[in-house]
């Protein structure tokens, strides 16, 4: 922990953001709780390097069910990793 990470196409964005692995870690925890499956797929994509299709078939629900948990949960860690960097 400690080094920064450069994340560009995670986040959909086309500028990379520089932040440190326990900022993702924190913010990824905090997801789980209200948003498990979502949660899953962060870990799935980001880390493990699946698929959507591939991500769909490990948590048993459809792609569609994924791209729109993906959308949502790039949004939430985004605005939960900016508020970390901002809260004094």
């Amino acid at each position: 922990l400690g080094e920064p990470l450069a994340i560009s196409a995670a986040c959909n964005n086309a500028a990379s953001i520089a932040i440190e692995l326990g900022d993702v870690d924190r913010a990824l925890d905090k997801l789980a709780v209200d948003y498990p499956r979502h949660a899953q797929i962060v870990e799935l994509r980001f880390f493990g390097g699946l698929s959507i299709q591939e991500t769909s078939e490990v948590l048993g629900v459809s792609p569609g069910t994924v791209m729109r948990d993906w959308t949502f949960a790039k949004a939430w860690l985004r605005r939960e990793i900016t508020r970390q960097n901002h809260d004094p």
